[in-house]
């Protein structure tokens, strides 16, 4: 019996196999911030350039107008998408005050921010235990031109473990009248010390 033979057989039909076998595909997928747009039952998304999306089902997600989502789908035809995933950000307004100085400010680390649509988003890395914190956005009166301060306390959470916090703000409220670009600086403390970023709204 010709060993060789059947041993080149046997690893022919090896790779036979394995090239038969295709390498299994995953849809093509997009990440993004958008807003819900639910004037009834009907749930849609509304990015921020406005172009709206459609999802084709959507299980498990019953969201309300207004509110910030970060957006994992793939496209399908026109406006319409499959929805792969849908989780809700902290959705904020600008407030006022008079005494920013006075603020609880922890520190955080900062990943992003930009503004897109009429919105502040961020994304930091805070360090979270098991108690709630809080967050918010403010607009100094005392100063002559437009600054925003972020608040963030910890709320005496114990130390625990990273964790990234995306939200986003409405900004409309400080947009001008005539369409024209609105400048302001966000004051955000970190570990390093307070970081302004000049950034506007349009």
């Amino acid at each position: 019996m010709n060993w060789k033979y059947i041993a080149y057989l046997t690893v022919f039909f090896l790779i036979a196999i394995a090239c038969e076998k295709e390498p299994e595909r995953f849809d093509d997928f997009l990440v993004e911030l958008a807003t819900v747009v639910k004037p009834g039952e009907q749930i849609s998304f509304q990015l921020d350039n406005n172009k709206t999306l459609i999802p084709r089902e959507l299980k498990n997600y019953s969201g309300k107008d207004g509110q910030r989502v970060a957006l994992n789908y793939t496209p399908l035809r026109g406006d319409t998408i499959k929805v792969n995933n849908v989780s809700d950000i902290f959705t904020g307004t600008v407030q006022e005050s008079n005494a920013v100085d006075s603020l609880i400010k922890n520190p955080v680390k900062i990943q992003s921010v930009w503004v897109s649509g009429n919105y502040l988003n961020l994304i930091l890395e805070i360090e979270y235990y098991e108690k709630a914190h809080t967050i918010g956005l403010f607009r100094d009166t005392q100063s002559s031109s437009l600054n925003l301060h972020l608040a963030y306390s910890r709320n005496d959470d114990p130390p625990g473990y990273a964790k990234k916090l995306y939200t986003s703000f409405l900004l409309s409220a400080l947009k001008s009248a005539n369409g024209s670009p609105t400048p302001f600086r966000l004051h955000i403390n970190t570990y390093a010390g307070e970081r302004i970023f000049e950034l506007e709204v349009k």
